[in-house]
């Protein structure tokens, strides 16, 4: 599980006081039984998006328990280029059984994207980076992945493909969430070495005019999977510091993720298409 974490804010008022939250996903038609992903956490200096804009990054990874040796199957990367861009993406868990690391793909398919993100035919647009990023990983496998590129103008452009989520949180709402794209229920749309997988014209694009004091949260399924919004709200209000929200979120997602007794949005989904299940029958 992926944490990367975001907040705008003017710099002549608060250059240092911004901070960004992320997470990763996957896609492919393998479904995908995994939720979280390596430790590691970074912060980077505010990154100019306009002379009065600006915005930090926090990031924090937890892997799986069982995926620690090899640092888990999520991959991210942030560049300052332009008004900034984060991305994120989660291998599909399912390649495993294959004898294929599902971490190989979503790495590389984020290392090429910091390759091309600035690439004069990319153009800052989200999803032709994820066009070229995919075309050119050789990697065997799929993944879930996310992209959110700042101008800046201040404009927040994001292209998704699969489940990897993103939150907008202003004066304590959330005025933008993302929706998960599946074949069915734990089988997200994802990017694959396989020519039957989806492609970047199936990504889902949005845009949004950012504020200051605007909060992003971005991550894979094992955040969103595992915290409800209304947590993220409570959680990035509590942290100015975006590095101790991102961590804070993906702390929060592991403990909910190995309580027995915890009711989490993947398990109250989980029973409400078994119930729906049921009664068609």
């Amino acid at each position: 599980m992926v944490v990367p974490v975001f907040r705008a804010s003017v710099a002549s008022f608060h250059p240092l006081f911004d901070s960004l939250c992320t997470r990763l996903s996957t896609n492919s038609s393998l479904p995908k039984n995994s939720r979280l992903l390596p430790f590691a956490s970074s912060e980077l200096n505010p990154v100019q998006s306009r002379p009065e804009l600006s915005f930090c990054v926090g990031t924090h990874l937890i892997p799986h328990p069982n995926k620690v040796e090899r640092g888990g199957e999520d991959a991210f990367f942030v560049s300052c280029y332009n008004g900034g861009v984060i991305a994120v993406a989660d291998g599909v868990s399912g390649w495993a059984e294959q004898n294929v690391d599902p971490s190989l793909f979503s790495r590389e398919l984020m290392a090429n994207a910091s390759y091309f993100v600035e690439d004069v035919e990319v153009n800052y647009d989200p999803q032709i980076l994820i066009q070229k990023a995919h075309a050119a990983t050789s990697s065997v496998g799929s993944a879930t992945v996310i992209v959110a590129m700042l101008e800046r103008n201040g404009i927040l452009k994001v292209a998704s493909v699969g489940d990897c989520g993103l939150r907008i949180i202003r004066k304590g709402q959330i005025i933008f969430s993302s929706s998960p794209q599946e074949h069915y229920f734990d089988c997200p749309y994802q990017l694959s070495s396989e020519a039957v997988g989806q492609t970047y014209l199936d990504a889902m694009v949005t845009t949004v005019e950012l504020i200051e004091g605007d909060t992003i949260v971005m991550g894979s399924d094992g955040l969103f999977d595992n915290v409800f919004d209304h947590e993220v709200v409570s959680m990035t209000t509590r942290f100015i510091d975006v590095s101790e929200a991102a961590k804070a979120l993906a702390n929060l997602a592991c403990s909910h993720s190995t309580d027995s007794n915890f009711d989490s949005p993947y398990t109250m989904e989980a029973r409400a298409k078994v119930e729906s299940s049921m009664t068609l029958l």
